[in-house]
């Protein structure tokens, strides 16, 4: 799979924090019912790469490893199976070759110039609502047409259909579809309608799937 397939499975990408690897399997099954089968599990647990391989036993699922910083963290990812992997920044010396797809983040025309130099065309606005949001994805439209974004950091239910409108977003990220006291409740139908209610949103234009 290249980043671009996988971006396009669906219009929201849960960004999941997860503290106990037992939570794993049942999240990723809830947010799979619901019609979200591209999960983001964040390194910042230290269950992370746990429920990666957990996670990545569901059926349908396409599992990658979120809050990547460096190119160690982007091969032990894959060893645990994620499938992509998700970075805050630009990470030094790595392109889109590698043990997975990665989607970089960016926050500033230098830093979206730096990707596009180094071969990547799909790019994390991070964190979005901080950087501009909405209004600087607009603005970077007319100089970066080669460029498509997944806006994640302040995405929410309220907001997320106004950065998919965009031409140039093919999907956002967000944790509102599985919030901490549903996981911890272990609540997976509620968990199950958020996704169902996410995944019902849709990109004005979809971006074309490369590969």
């Amino acid at each position: 799979m290249t980043i671009a397939s996988i971006l396009t499975r669906a219009p929201v990408i849960p960004v999941l924090v997860v503290d106990d690897v037992e939570h794993a399997a049942p999240l990723g099954r809830a947010l799979v019912a619901g019609g979200l089968t591209v999960l983001e599990v964040t390194l910042r647990t230290p269950a992370a790469m746990d429920c990666i391989a957990a996670m990545s036993e569901i059926e349908g699922a396409v599992v990658g490893a979120g809050t990547v910083l460096n190119r160690q963290m982007r091969r032990s990812a894959a060893d645990a199976g994620a499938q992509f992997a998700v970075s805050p920044g630009l990470i030094e010396g790595e392109g889109p070759d590698g043990p997975t797809p990665l989607l970089p983040g960016i926050a500033t025309a230098t830093e979206l110039m730096a990707g596009l130099a180094a071969g990547f065309t799909h790019f994390k606005l991070f964190p979005a609502n901080v950087v501009g949001g909405v209004e600087a994805l607009n603005a970077f439209q007319s100089p970066f047409p080669q460029a498509t974004f997944c806006p994640t950091g302040g995405v929410n239910a309220k907001n997320a259909a106004d950065y998919l409108a965009l031409p140039n977003v093919i999907c956002v990220g967000g944790s509102w579809v599985a919030p901490a006291e549903a996981v911890r409740a272990g609540d997976w139908d509620r968990i199950t309608q958020l996704a169902r209610e996410a995944a019902a949103l849709a990109p004005a234009a979809p971006a074309a799937v490369e590969g």
